[in-house]
């Protein structure tokens, strides 16, 4: 899973030119838009893992509505502008039916547009940022994994138990995800008595936190909420641990410590608590034989990124059978209020806002391995409905 950014383009480009030239008519096309290059591109392999597996058992299962799956690449680089133009190509060029694959919130937004103006839909497994499914919702964008809403209730719960009144001090990606995934935490702790230490915003791709730790320190938090990811976590989680801030207790949204990234850390986010809806730890036999298929194919445990991804051509697999079609305004009305199986239990997609309701955890990091602590219902950890564009 390693790959250096310049194969996993590589790979992406022969990923493309391999699917468009299998393509045939009958086939159904689905657009990827990863990062296979900059600080997410070890997320855009994990979703190449989820998909490319669940892609190959739904075609040896009769496909979908009898027709075979093909899924067409193109490389999102965690960049809005150059993902709106492979979006585009994806839509007009490669005649794609569906899109998914997207992590950058910015770039999920973006071409959410995109796949508006083309009459097709999107779904991001990825993407946390409110914004998606609140105030810049889209009726051709659904959101399969939980929102920073929904990992702020599960996160603030743990840390309301953690410690009454903990000072929290925040440091996140100066960018629409960073700063929402630390708005909607630090709304949700000090609701339930935390107190703020202290916020600050690095550009995505930092190379040097270690400007920020002297007003850290100076802070003297109980606890640091992080809202970075990819190689931007690898670099602050080693660089506290360098600079000997090892008695604040690490926390952070599900995309700051993964499967993924955690080998670069060694042992520095040993005891990192993050939300969630996934587990390896989670005890039912289709996350079993899902852990297991991973794994043999990405040698690294599967992370909550590889399981809502295998999960989306589920629900793009339900919806079309309920609507007996692929045409997106047929879809689009399946979508909405359709329950379907993930890898550990039921998702919802709630019709207003097209956010996928499913239980949450509060997950702490021992070894290499993420055990659940304390279970927050879906219903409860949603939210309310804040859409309001239909």
């Amino acid at each position: 899973m390693k790959l250096h950014a310049s194969r996993m383009a590589l790979a992406a480009m022969a990923a493309l030119a391999a699917s468009a030239g299998a393509a045939t008519a009958q086939d159904i096309k689905v657009g990827v838009l990863p990062p296979f290059t900059g600080p997410f591109a070890s997320i855009g392999q994990v979703i190449k893992v989820a998909l490319d597996m669940r892609a190959a058992e739904i075609n040896a299962a009769g496909g979908i509505l009898g027709r075979k799956v093909v899924l067409v690449y193109e490389d999102g680089e965690s960049n809005p502008a150059t993902a709106t133009q492979r979006a585009e190509k994806l839509f007009q060029v490669d005649k794609v039916d569906f899109l998914t694959g997207t992590v950058h919130s910015g770039v999920t937004l973006a071409v959410g547009q995109v796949a508006e103006r083309n009459q097709r839909l999107l779904a991001t497994t990825v993407s946390f940022s409110n914004a998606i499914t609140g105030d810049r919702c889209s009726p051709n964008v659904f959101r399969v994994n939980p929102s920073a809403g929904m990992q702020a209730s599960a996160l603030a719960l743990w840390a309301a138990d953690f410690k009454k009144g903990a000072k929290i001090y925040y440091l996140g990606p100066d960018y629409e995800m960073g700063r929402s995934t630390i708005a909607e935490f630090k709304k949700e702790a000090e609701l339930l008595g935390a107190v703020t230490a202290g916020e600050v915003y690095a550009p995505l791709g930092a190379k040097d936190y270690s400007q920020f730790f002297g007003q850290m320190r100076a802070a003297r938090p109980d606890v640091l909420y992080m809202s970075t990811g990819g190689t931007d976590s690898v670099r602050l989680i080693s660089q506290l641990k360098e600079y000997g801030l090892t008695n604040i207790k690490l926390i952070g949204n599900s995309a700051a410590v993964t499967s993924d990234n955690l080998d670069a850390m060694g042992t520095a986010a040993e005891g990192f608590v993050t939300p969630g809806n996934y587990s390896v730890l989670i005890d039912t036999p289709a996350n079993k034989a899902f852990a297991e298929k991973f794994k043999a194919a990405a040698k690294i445990d599967p992370n909550l990124y590889a399981a809502d991804t295998y999960t989306v051509l589920d629900f793009y697999k339900a919806a079309a059978e309920k609507a007996g079609s692929l045409d997106a305004d047929k879809l689009r009305v399946a979508m909405r209020g359709l329950s379907w199986e993930g890898v550990v239990g039921k998702k919802t997609m709630r019709a207003g806002d097209h956010q996928a309701i499913q239980d949450m955890f509060a997950l702490e990091l021992k070894g290499k391995t993420y055990h659940p602590l304390a279970k927050v219902d879906g219903e409860k950890a949603v939210g309310p409905d804040l859409c309001t564009k239909w």
